[in-house]
């Protein structure tokens, strides 16, 4: 199945789900509405509240809380979006300018508060503790994620290990949840609500390095973004953690004062350190591998086009150009 495929089995409920994103997103504070409007309406590809639709379906739901939690989902994952902008000091994302940019950091980080806090307000309307459980440990991984991300910038000796980890607390923990919370509202067994989540976190996981990997090696046009970017903020990514790691000492030396000064200045000598290492490749095999274990933990799901659907959406996301 391929990306429209998914999106046409799904289409009834993601229609759905951006009605009520719209009218959740309502407040008597026109500032508010204006922030909030413009960073949902903003291109997403909505890969997270799709999950919860999928994997709901997946386990033989018929009721329609799965379309609330998949807007909570989306405006917990737009809320980390506002503060990354601020935290990052971005002034593009998705090919336009970022709230930040437009409103200013203090509305930016504001507006991201009432995503959250609405987000929690519609999971308490679901009536369910284990929903409010899942959520609340990864509303707070995220932070945790975020934080380990500050430290990491403009430190070249950031680890693999260090920084998946990393990958986990800021990208996979909300795909883990949005995949998991499926299999808690259709009341299925902790071994099948255990296999959604490594779903979603090897799923996760694999979309956070084949972002890595297009940061480097992507279309502007399509990405939204300029090649070396996350360079330019000092991120020691994969590729980069591969490439010193395996390149030459000048080639090592001249990427570690790339990550510790951030910028492009040596952009031509980077990429050609990324492409003569190996890093694409060994990035782009990891998010392979993770995407092998993410259909694997399927098994605990009856076959059905929503499996299949969960299974494409997964190869999706290594192949994915954008």
């Amino acid at each position: 199945m391929t990306i429209d495929d998914i999106r046409a089995l799904m289409a009834e409920d993601m229609s759905a789900v951006d009605r009520l994103i719209q009218d959740r997103l309502r407040s008597d504070v026109v500032l508010i509405n204006q922030l909030g409007a413009y960073i949902i309406n903003s291109g997403g590809k909505r890969l997270r509240p799709l999950q919860v639709l999928l994997a709901a379906r997946a386990c033989g739901y018929e009721g329609e809380a799965h379309r609330e939690l998949a807007a909570v989902v989306e405006f917990i994952h737009t809320a980390t979006l506002l503060h990354d902008d601020v935290v990052d000091s971005s002034s593009r994302r998705r090919g336009k300018a970022t709230a930040n940019e437009l409103w200013g950091n203090q509305a930016s980080v504001l507006v991201g508060d009432f995503l959250y806090s609405r987000a929690f307000e519609m999971m308490v309307s679901v009536g369910r503790m284990p929903v409010m459980e899942i959520m609340a440990r990864t509303t707070n991984t995220i932070a945790e994620g975020e934080v380990m991300q500050l430290l990491n910038v403009n430190e070249p000796d950031t680890t693999e290990e260090n920084y998946l980890r990393v990958i986990y607390c800021k990208t996979a923990t909300l795909f883990e949840a949005a995949a998991q919370l499926g299999g808690v509202l259709a009341d299925q067994p902790e071994p099948v609500c255990q296999g959604l989540a490594e779903y979603g976190r090897q799923l996760g996981t694999a979309f956070q390095l084949v972002d890595d990997a297009l940061d480097y090696t992507g279309d502007a046009a399509a990405t939204g973004k300029n090649v070396g970017d996350d360079l330019a903020e000092g991120k020691p990514t994969m590729p980069l953690i591969h490439a010193m790691r395996q390149g030459s000492p000048e080639q090592a030396a001249t990427i570690r004062k790339a990550i510790e000064q951030g910028g492009r200045d040596d952009i031509d000598a980077i990429l050609e350190a990324i492409e003569t290492t190996g890093a694409i490749t060994y990035t782009r095999a990891l998010a392979e591998q993770a995407v092998e274990k993410a259909i694997a933990s399927l098994g605990c799901l009856p076959e059905s086009p929503y499996r299949t659907s969960m299974e494409s959406l997964a190869k999706f996301s290594v192949e994915r150009d954008y």
